[in-house]
């Protein structure tokens, strides 16, 4: 195979020439494979579905290739001027291990008689975590529109693995390709991931490929193999873990039958048939066998929701329909036209109505709604249901008539038992620990809020996991805190959120490990901040200190200690920079003073020096313990020169943060 020099094309910076080590490489080997007398082998091979075309490849590290053929044949790659030989084992899996290898591309990986295309070597990331790493770049995310307006970057490729789960492991993911970053793809890729991806790529000029493994909603446990959560007694999921374990074959039965429900369910709920969708939303259909009810009232609705309004229009003048609140996904339909199309997670637009299908008189508009998520889809809210003609609002609020199934059958009940302890880390994560990784980003713990007690040593237990079942020492884990979220509350002493995010930080005790806080950045309203960009950024910066070891600033103001200095608490900080400054107002924001008693009272504070924070007590208050940012949606102020949020926290007066 021809080795072959490339250049970053496009938005991609170029690549250093590194032929020096290829044809060393080359000199090294084939002489030595000739002298032995190997002939070339020409057994077929099987591959796992990572190792396919366009996949990128960790560079400076062992790289492993793996798979299956015919028992005792002989196998021999590849790549980039490095050959390896093995055999296939009795089990029918064969191994073989390529040396550390620079960055660079394409190349052409060739196993026996296969032949992988498209290969580049640089630096690859897990995005894994739940709805906030999977949250799509399409779904409403701040500042997408411009990453569409420049999407070719060749060099960044995603591999979205499959949802999945299992009770036993598998050997490979059930489904995932190598995607690579242009108009078509780049929508659907992960905007966290995404971001942090963008910088890799651009500030160290190497190809980088993203294995996305995430599912909304999903707990810590989920992710874990089972066999390390069997060895932690007394949690809340130590009896599902026992339960597991001793009904394996049980649960082989009842995730099989789930499986077909699930595969019947998402048949169901893809796009209606054509022709019945335009008959169901016609003015002259027949709903004599709908249900009467009133919307926004009555939701949620339930299974695949068809739902109709008849309104009357004084001319056919072009309209605009505002509907904001649709949950999950959902079909517009006017006079038996479709005029828009709602995606999981995507905003839903003001929505033209063009003058061709409108009619003067009697007019329908109808919705086809389905939440996979949970089977309850929600159409409309109060004060934002209504079409606009020349100026004139026509409320839609009231009455409707709705079937669900009527149109459509009902859909069957599929469980989420991917929740349950090992189940994904079986068929999501295990099938992965082959491929040779930089590191892992994580956005996670929004499903183990409440349970922060247990969340440390089940976090950390997680991270350890995948370290020695990767074996590839301890790699990088870069993770992110939770954001800001729901009802403002000062103070808020027990808030669940608050705790998890302390369990967290103490995770930065294990080695190699970085967090990115977004206090600063969450919406009250909305668990899925629309603010991608900047939990991206804010991760790249960890990686560039933890992964790559560069001597930066890379997080927020963080708490060293506190003293009294007569009615004021003096808290000093790191992490500083060239110094604690507000991004708003002239007081810091965020601080609440503790008595012994329990009792808790907001205060506020000011800067002191570059590095620390004076905070004047209440009078007859006597303080015992000091916190920051601790609520569920706190108001704070306090950064440093980057803009980086100071890191929640609580602690006791002598004493270094808890």
């Amino acid at each position: 195979m021809p080795v072959r020099n490339h250049l970053f094309s496009g938005n991609s910076q170029t690549i250093d020439q590194i032929h020096p080590l290829k044809n060393f490489l080359l000199v090294l080997l084939l002489p030595l494979a000739f002298a032995c007398g190997l002939s070339k082998p020409d057994s077929e091979v099987q591959f796992p579905k990572l190792i396919s075309e366009g996949m990128v490849l960790q560079r400076d590290q062992p790289i492993k290739i793996w798979g299956r053929g015919i028992p005792d044949k002989k196998i021999r790659a590849s790549l980039a001027g490095a050959i390896v030989s093995s055999k296939v084992l009795e089990d029918s899996t064969w191994f073989v291990h390529l040396p550390p290898l620079p960055a660079g591309g394409p190349y052409e990986l060739l196993v026996n008689t296969q032949t992988v295309k498209d290969v580049y070597i640089g630096d690859v990331w897990v995005a894994g975590g739940q709805s906030n790493m999977e949250w799509p770049l399409k779904a409403g995310v701040i500042g997408a529109e411009e990453e569409f307006a420049k999407p070719d970057f060749p060099m960044i490729r995603f591999f979205k693995v499959a949802k999945d789960y299992s009770v036993e492991e598998k050997s490979d993911v059930s489904d995932g390709q190598w995607k690579v970053a242009n108009a078509e793809n780049l929508p659907d890729f992960s905007a966290v991931a995404w971001f942090f991806a963008k910088k890799n790529h651009l500030e160290k000029g190497v190809p980088v490929g993203v294995i996305e493994s995430n599912w909304g909603g999903t707990p810590a446990e989920g992710w874990t193999e089972i066999g390390v959560l069997a060895e932690i007694a007394d949690r809340s999921y130590s009896a599902e873990v026992a339960e597991i374990i001793e009904s394996h074959e049980k649960w082989k039965v009842t995730l099989a039958e789930n499986e077909e429900r699930r595969t019947l369910r998402d048949s169901l709920i893809n796009q209606p048939d054509s022709a019945k969708a335009a008959e169901v939303s016609s003015v002259n259909y027949s709903n004599a066998n709908w249900r009467s009810i009133s919307l926004p009232a009555d939701n949620p609705l339930e299974h695949i929701a068809w739902v109709r309004k008849k309104f009357q229009l004084s001319s056919t003048e072009e309209a605009v329909l505002t509907l904001p609140n649709v949950q999950q996904m959902a079909y517009f339909y006017v006079n038996g036209k479709q005029v828009h199309y709602k995606d999981w997670g995507a905003a839903v637009p003001e929505i033209k109505i063009p003058s061709e299908i409108l009619l003067q008189g009697e007019n329908v508009l109808a919705i086809r709604a389905v939440n996979g998520w949970n089977n309850k889809p929600e159409i409309g809210s109060s004060d934002s249901m209504f079409l606009t003609q020349n100026e004139k609002k026509i409320n839609l609020e009231g009455t409707w008539t709705y079937a669900n199934n009527v149109v459509e059958p009902q859909l069957p009940n599929v469980e989420y038992y991917n929740w349950k302890p090992g189940f994904m880390f079986n068929a999501m994560i295990a099938p992965l620990t082959h491929y040779a990784i930089k590191g892992v980003i994580w956005y996670q713990g929004e499903s183990n809020a409440g349970k922060a007690d247990e969340y440390r040593e089940l976090f950390g237990a997680m991270i350890t996991n995948w370290r020695a079942r990767w074996e590839i020492g301890d790699f990088p884990f870069l993770f992110v805190q939770l954001a800001n979220f729901m009802e403002r509350k000062s103070p808020q002493p027990e808030s669940e959120w608050a705790y998890i995010r302390e369990s967290q930080t103490q995770t930065l005790e294990l080695p190699a490990t970085g967090m990115a806080t977004i206090i600063d950045i969450g919406e009250a309203e909305d668990i899925h901040p629309r603010n991608k960009k900047d939990v991206g950024e804010r991760l790249w910066l960890q990686a560039k200190k933890v992964a790559f070891r560069e001597k930066i600033l890379a997080s927020g103001p963080v708490f060293d200690s506190l003293r009294v200095g007569g009615d004021e608490l003096i808290l000093t900080f790191t992490e500083v920079g060239e110094g604690l400054k507000l991004t708003s107002g002239s007081e810091v924001l965020g601080f609440t003073v503790e008595d012994a008693a329990g009792r808790f009272e907001s205060v506020m504070g000011e800067i002191a020096s570059k590095n620390q924070i004076r905070l004047k007590t209440p009078k007859g208050f006597e303080p015992v313990g000091v916190r920051y940012a601790w609520a569920d949606n706190p108001e704070v102020n306090l950064v440093n020169n980057l803009n980086l949020p100071a890191v929640p926290f609580r602690a006791k007066l002598e004493e270094k943060q808890e």
